[in-house]
């Protein structure tokens, strides 16, 4: 696991907006009162959300605060999930799978378009300063490999000419429709096969 990076300039208050006050009220609810500790990943999202991608150590600390629990234990659970940002990656955060399925596929072909179109460099934000790039695990969309996560979306059944086009439109700031680029709902069969006919076809 690699060891993350503290962004050094660091906003000296945070707090949840009017909107993300009321969410974390009612994330707090399905959890126990004496628990109430439970609810730190979610909060932690909320946070990220709210500030552009990624987690201040201010919103960290405003975290231990409302949840009555050691800033250090925010801190942990921070740093060991992938998910968390603590520094900068742009308004769009693009995390491109090259798991063995989608490698097989052709992931090689989206890294290739991130590198061209968005930084030489993981980690390193467009020069427009819109979005970043990192290569993950697997996303669990193994079905519709190859496959980019960009922000909370999932686009899926891409090609280099799909990933560029996207990945264009994110840098412009109109960011087109996730989902599959090859036409399919969801995960279902291509060339609208839906059961075994028992026929050679």
């Amino acid at each position: 696991m690699s060891i993350k990076k503290i962004h050094t300039d660091q906003p000296k208050e945070f707090c949840f907006n009017d909107e993300n006050k009321i969410l974390a009220k009612e994330i707090l609810k399905k959890y126990p009162k004496e628990n109430k500790k439970s609810a730190v990943m979610p909060y932690l999202y909320l946070a990220q959300k709210q500030n552009d991608n990624w987690i201040p150590l201010a919103a960290m600390k405003y975290i231990a605060k409302e949840l009555s629990m050691p800033y250090i234990r925010v801190y942990e659970v921070a740093t060991f999930y992938s998910m968390y940002n603590l520094a900068p990656v742009g308004k769009y955060f693009v995390q491109v799978c090259t798991t063995s399925p989608c490698m097989l596929r052709g992931a090689n072909q989206i890294v290739d378009s991130c590198k061209k179109k968005i930084s030489e460099l993981e980690n390193e934000i467009s020069k427009n300063g819109n979005c970043s790039w990192v290569e993950v695990e697997c996303l669990g969309a193994c079905v519709n490999a190859p496959m980019m996560q960009i922000n909370s979306d999932y686009y899926e059944d891409l090609n280099s000419e799909s990933a560029n086009k996207i990945i264009d439109s994110l840098l412009q700031d109109k960011p087109l429709k996730p989902g599959s680029y090859r036409g399919r709902l969801n995960s279902s069969p291509e060339n609208n096969k839906t059961i075994y006919s028992g026929k050679n076809d």
